[in-house]
């Protein structure tokens, strides 16, 4: 599945890469999550592939390299990408109000001290991508808007992508677009866009056009029958336990899913995200197919965020970071206090998964975990400061 090459021949060191396999193992020993995958490549070579912990406690299966994860939020990346591949085909446009597609959005309204007023600009679909249209996720603040977000049961994956958004459309926007920046459903709304658009569903979409292509195999919104033996059990914390079952192997909530959530639907594995991973280390082809143009995937990597709006927060602040069209970017090294260079882009998952594409040291990163937490745990920088640390 993987080949793993020296890694003095790219710039790593063996010893000091050696570092990450205990620190990971520390947290499964703490109970701190179920078991944890780990990936390095850089210039094409993977220089470190490590396994920890287990597939399910209870029945304390090992984990496997071709377990499939919830990758929750690592979704919108790739959703971003679909809809990015539409603009190329001049399909749509980054200034194009939402409403041009979506008449749904024709007439909300935002709320503003107490009542709701017109939007002094309609949402349009680059701030939809960047998280600055006005929208929210109900789970970052008690304001009038999140408690209305949190009574209309968004996530219910017995309803379809377009029932979701036309509640989403139907709750007052938080701030008038371009305004501020929360964290938010705007890429599910992005996914709805990219059925509109293609007239496929986004599951289909994404299957013959990204998933097929790349050969990820085994990527989809629901766990087919025949695969349900390699999902992994998803744990959390809670008041009473430490590592509860938050989401299980068997009867998932990632069966017979009818919501195709482009914001955190997807599920998949550490060697499929890698292929997705390659193909934005490579500005858009991947093994002579390519799925997007390289100015493209630059324009996706360059913050789109003002200025002004920053530190960007969901539940801290994200301290020299910025957010492009689907990923963060990295803006200022010393802000972030991780180890890193300015211009890497990427994303994490709701339970602790992770991804990085460093243009600058040609490098990939991957994590792979099912652990939602409560409080932030410092696993993902662990794993990124380890990474970095190891290149000579």
């Amino acid at each position: 599945m993987f080949n793993i090459t020296t890694p003095e021949k790219v710039g790593f060191s063996t010893a000091r890469l050696a570092r990450i396999a205990p620190v990971m193992q520390g947290y499964v020993d703490r109970g701190q999550t179920g078991g944890i995958l780990t990936l390095v490549e850089r210039r094409g070579e993977v220089v470190h592939l490590e396994k920890c912990g287990y597939q399910d406690i209870a029945t304390q299966k090992p984990l496997e390299y071709d377990h499939l994860f919830r990758i929750y939020s690592m979704t919108k990346p790739i959703v971003s990408m679909a809809l990015m591949m539409l603009l190329e085909q001049a399909q749509c446009h980054l200034a194009d109000p939402i409403h041009k597609y979506l008449p749904e959005f024709k007439n909300v309204k935002v709320w503003e001290a107490g009542k709701l007023v017109a939007p002094r600009t309609p949402p349009t679909i680059k701030q939809l991508l960047c998280h600055n249209a006005g929208l929210t996720y109900g789970a970052f603040g008690e304001t009038e808007v999140d408690k209305q977000y949190q009574k209309v049961d968004l996530f219910n994956k017995n309803q379809t992508l377009a029932e979701m958004v036309h509640k989403i459309a139907s709750l007052p926007l938080l701030y008038h677009p371009g305004e501020g920046w929360v964290y938010s459903v705007s890429t599910d709304v992005v996914g709805r866009l990219v059925e509109v658009i293609s007239g496929m569903s986004l599951a289909d979409y994404l299957q013959e056009k990204i998933f097929a292509p790349l050969g990820m195999v085994d990527t989809s919104f629901s766990v087919p029958a025949d695969k349900i033996n390699r999902m992994t059990t998803c744990y959390g914390e809670t008041e009473e336990e430490k590592l509860a079952v938050f989401d299980p192997m068997i009867k998932c909530a990632f069966q017979d899913v009818a919501l195709y959530s482009g914001g955190g639907g997807l599920i998949s594995t550490l060697a499929d995200y890698l292929q997705f991973a390659r193909l934005v280390r490579n500005r858009g082809e991947l093994n002579g197919v390519r799925l997007l143009g390289r100015k493209t995937l630059d324009l996706m990597a360059t913050n789109h965020v003002p200025m002004e709006l920053f530190p960007l927060t969901i539940a801290n602040p994200m301290l020299g970071t910025g957010f492009g069209l689907g990923f963060s970017v990295t803006m200022d090294v010393a802000q972030t206090q991780e180890m890193g260079s300015v211009g890497a882009i990427g994303w994490g998952g709701m339970a602790s998964t992770l991804f990085w594409v460093d243009p600058v040291e040609e490098l990939i990163g991957i994590m792979m975990t099912q652990y939602v937490a409560i409080e932030p745990i410092m696993l993902q920088p662990d794993f990124r400061n380890l990474v970095y640390q190891a290149l000579t």
